[in-house]
Protein backbone atom coordinates (compact mmCIF):
# COMPACT_ATOMS: atom_id res chain seq x y z
CA UNK A 1 0.00 0.00 0.00
CA UNK A 2 1.31 3.33 -1.19
CA UNK A 3 1.79 5.89 1.73
CA UNK A 4 -0.29 8.56 -0.15
CA UNK A 5 -2.98 6.46 -0.39
CA UNK A 6 -2.92 5.64 3.55
CA UNK A 7 -4.85 7.87 5.77
CA UNK A 8 -4.21 7.94 9.64
CA UNK A 9 -8.10 6.88 9.95
CA UNK A 10 -7.59 3.86 7.50
CA UNK A 11 -4.83 2.52 9.89
CA UNK A 12 -7.17 3.09 12.73
CA UNK A 13 -10.17 1.47 11.19
CA UNK A 14 -7.88 -1.57 9.96
CA UNK A 15 -6.31 -1.60 13.71
CA UNK A 16 -9.59 -1.53 15.55
CA UNK A 17 -11.48 -4.47 13.18
CA UNK A 18 -8.20 -6.45 13.92
CA UNK A 19 -8.99 -6.45 17.48
CA UNK A 20 -11.68 -9.25 17.22
CA UNK A 21 -14.29 -10.82 19.42
CA UNK A 22 -11.80 -13.78 20.41
CA UNK A 23 -10.28 -11.10 23.00
CA UNK A 24 -13.19 -9.67 24.04
CA UNK A 25 -15.19 -12.84 24.97
CA UNK A 26 -11.90 -14.35 27.03
CA UNK A 27 -11.89 -11.01 29.01
CA UNK A 28 -15.57 -10.55 29.31
CA UNK A 29 -15.41 -10.35 33.11
CA UNK A 30 -12.49 -8.37 33.76
CA UNK A 31 -14.36 -6.20 31.44
CA UNK A 32 -16.91 -6.21 33.27
CA UNK A 33 -15.32 -5.54 36.67
CA UNK A 34 -12.84 -2.28 34.26
CA UNK A 35 -16.45 -0.95 33.69
CA UNK A 36 -18.01 -1.01 37.20
CA UNK A 37 -15.05 0.62 38.39
CA UNK A 38 -14.93 3.23 35.74
CA UNK A 39 -18.57 4.12 36.44
CA UNK A 40 -17.51 4.79 40.41
CA UNK A 41 -14.85 6.66 39.26
CA UNK A 42 -16.77 8.60 37.05
CA UNK A 43 -19.65 9.73 39.35
CA UNK A 44 -19.70 13.53 40.49
CA UNK A 45 -16.94 14.34 43.42
CA UNK A 46 -15.10 10.79 42.62
CA UNK A 47 -10.96 11.91 41.29
CA UNK A 48 -9.86 9.41 38.91
CA UNK A 49 -7.73 7.52 40.90
CA UNK A 50 -4.69 5.59 39.26
CA UNK A 51 -5.30 1.49 40.60
CA UNK A 52 -1.84 0.55 39.18
CA UNK A 53 0.10 2.96 37.86
CA UNK A 54 2.00 5.73 40.08
CA UNK A 55 1.84 8.90 38.53
CA UNK A 56 5.43 9.43 37.73
CA UNK A 57 4.70 5.91 35.46
CA UNK A 58 1.38 7.45 34.04
CA UNK A 59 2.93 10.35 33.20
CA UNK A 60 5.76 8.24 30.80
CA UNK A 61 3.08 5.52 29.33
CA UNK A 62 0.55 8.43 28.48
CA UNK A 63 4.19 10.69 26.54
CA UNK A 64 4.45 6.87 24.46
CA UNK A 65 0.30 6.16 23.66
CA UNK A 66 0.75 10.04 22.51
CA UNK A 67 3.26 8.97 20.09
CA UNK A 68 1.38 5.90 19.22
CA UNK A 69 -1.86 7.79 18.65
CA UNK A 70 -1.01 10.93 17.85
CA UNK A 71 -2.82 14.50 18.38
CA UNK A 72 -2.97 16.24 14.96
CA UNK A 73 -6.20 17.78 13.56
CA UNK A 74 -7.99 15.21 15.62
CA UNK A 75 -7.81 13.99 19.46
CA UNK A 76 -5.11 11.41 20.04
CA UNK A 77 -4.90 8.55 22.95
CA UNK A 78 -3.98 11.49 25.06
CA UNK A 79 -6.82 13.43 24.87
CA UNK A 80 -9.26 10.17 24.75
CA UNK A 81 -7.63 8.91 28.16
CA UNK A 82 -6.53 5.82 27.10
CA UNK A 83 -3.59 5.81 30.29
CA UNK A 84 -6.95 5.46 32.07
CA UNK A 85 -8.22 2.64 30.09
CA UNK A 86 -4.67 0.79 30.43
CA UNK A 87 -4.25 1.30 34.10
CA UNK A 88 -7.63 0.11 34.79
CA UNK A 89 -6.74 -2.73 32.60
CA UNK A 90 -4.05 -3.44 34.47
CA UNK A 91 -5.26 -3.51 37.76
CA UNK A 92 -8.74 -5.80 36.13
CA UNK A 93 -8.52 -8.49 33.63
CA UNK A 94 -5.21 -7.52 32.38
CA UNK A 95 -3.35 -8.11 35.31
CA UNK A 96 -0.96 -10.98 33.96
CA UNK A 97 0.35 -7.65 32.24
CA UNK A 98 1.80 -6.22 34.93
CA UNK A 99 5.22 -7.58 34.85
CA UNK A 100 5.82 -6.64 31.19
CA UNK A 101 4.91 -2.81 32.09
CA UNK A 102 7.16 -2.91 35.09
CA UNK A 103 10.02 -3.82 33.25
CA UNK A 104 9.01 -2.46 30.38
CA UNK A 105 9.26 1.05 32.13
CA UNK A 106 12.67 0.17 33.31
CA UNK A 107 14.03 -0.54 29.88
CA UNK A 108 12.03 3.02 28.83
CA UNK A 109 14.26 4.85 31.19
CA UNK A 110 17.10 2.74 30.31
CA UNK A 111 17.07 2.91 26.25
CA UNK A 112 16.14 6.82 27.50
CA UNK A 113 19.48 7.32 28.82
CA UNK A 114 21.37 5.37 26.34
CA UNK A 115 20.43 7.46 23.14
CA UNK A 116 20.07 10.80 24.73
CA UNK A 117 22.71 10.95 27.48
CA UNK A 118 21.59 13.70 30.68
CA UNK A 119 17.86 12.54 29.83
CA UNK A 120 15.80 10.52 31.98
CA UNK A 121 12.31 9.96 31.47
CA UNK A 122 10.87 9.63 28.07
CA UNK A 123 7.82 12.01 28.46
CA UNK A 124 10.78 14.64 28.72
CA UNK A 125 12.47 13.92 25.41
CA UNK A 126 11.39 15.84 21.68
CA UNK A 127 8.58 14.94 19.88
CA UNK A 128 11.11 13.76 17.04
CA UNK A 129 13.39 11.84 20.15
CA UNK A 130 10.53 10.18 21.58
CA UNK A 131 9.35 8.64 18.29
CA UNK A 132 13.32 7.89 17.64
CA UNK A 133 13.51 5.79 20.78
CA UNK A 134 9.96 3.65 20.06
CA UNK A 135 11.37 2.71 16.71
CA UNK A 136 14.45 1.16 18.63
CA UNK A 137 12.32 -0.87 20.62
CA UNK A 138 9.32 -1.30 18.42
CA UNK A 139 9.45 -4.90 18.11
CA UNK A 140 9.76 -5.65 22.34
CA UNK A 141 6.84 -7.09 24.01
CA UNK A 142 6.08 -3.91 25.69
CA UNK A 143 5.91 -2.12 22.99
CA UNK A 144 3.44 -4.80 21.59
CA UNK A 145 1.31 -4.43 24.69
CA UNK A 146 1.26 -0.69 25.35
CA UNK A 147 0.20 -0.40 21.39
CA UNK A 148 -2.37 -2.69 21.79
CA UNK A 149 -3.74 -1.01 24.92
CA UNK A 150 -3.71 2.44 23.30
CA UNK A 151 -5.78 1.09 20.32
CA UNK A 152 -8.36 -1.13 22.43
CA UNK A 153 -8.58 2.26 25.21
CA UNK A 154 -8.89 4.67 22.18
CA UNK A 155 -11.77 3.26 20.53
CA UNK A 156 -13.45 1.19 23.83
CA UNK A 157 -16.49 1.78 25.35
CA UNK A 158 -16.34 5.03 27.03
CA UNK A 159 -17.33 3.11 30.38
CA UNK A 160 -13.96 0.95 30.36
CA UNK A 161 -12.13 3.86 30.72
CA UNK A 162 -11.00 5.10 27.60
CA UNK A 163 -12.37 6.60 24.23
CA UNK A 164 -13.35 9.87 26.90
CA UNK A 165 -15.90 11.97 25.09
CA UNK A 166 -15.78 9.46 22.41
CA UNK A 167 -13.14 10.29 20.40
CA UNK A 168 -12.07 7.20 18.69
CA UNK A 169 -15.84 6.95 18.10
CA UNK A 170 -16.17 10.03 16.05
CA UNK A 171 -12.88 9.39 14.39
CA UNK A 172 -14.63 6.58 12.33
CA UNK A 173 -17.79 7.29 12.03
CA UNK A 174 -19.03 5.21 14.99
CA UNK A 175 -22.30 5.75 15.77
CA UNK A 176 -23.48 5.58 19.75
CA UNK A 177 -26.48 3.99 19.31
CA UNK A 178 -27.09 -0.02 20.31
CA UNK A 179 -30.65 0.20 19.45
CA UNK A 180 -31.67 0.97 15.77
CA UNK A 181 -35.28 1.32 14.92
CA UNK A 182 -36.47 0.27 12.08
CA UNK A 183 -36.03 0.41 8.82
CA UNK A 184 -32.52 -0.57 9.21
CA UNK A 185 -31.24 -0.10 6.05
CA UNK A 186 -31.71 0.12 2.21
CA UNK A 187 -33.03 -3.47 1.64
CA UNK A 188 -36.19 -3.19 4.30
CA UNK A 189 -36.84 0.61 3.79
CA UNK A 190 -40.32 0.01 2.57
CA UNK A 191 -41.10 -3.05 4.53
CA UNK A 192 -44.62 -2.31 6.74
CA UNK A 193 -44.25 -3.63 10.60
Amino acid sequence: MSKRGTSRRSVLVGSASGLGSAWIATHWSGILEAQEHAKKAARPGASAKLAFFSPEQALEIEAVTAQIIPTDGTPGAREAGSIHFIDRALATFDRDKQPVYTQGLKDLEAKTRELFQGQEKFSSLTPAQQVQLLKSIERTPFFAQVRTHTVVGFFANPEYGGNAGEVGWKLIGFEDKFNYQPPFGYYDRNKQG
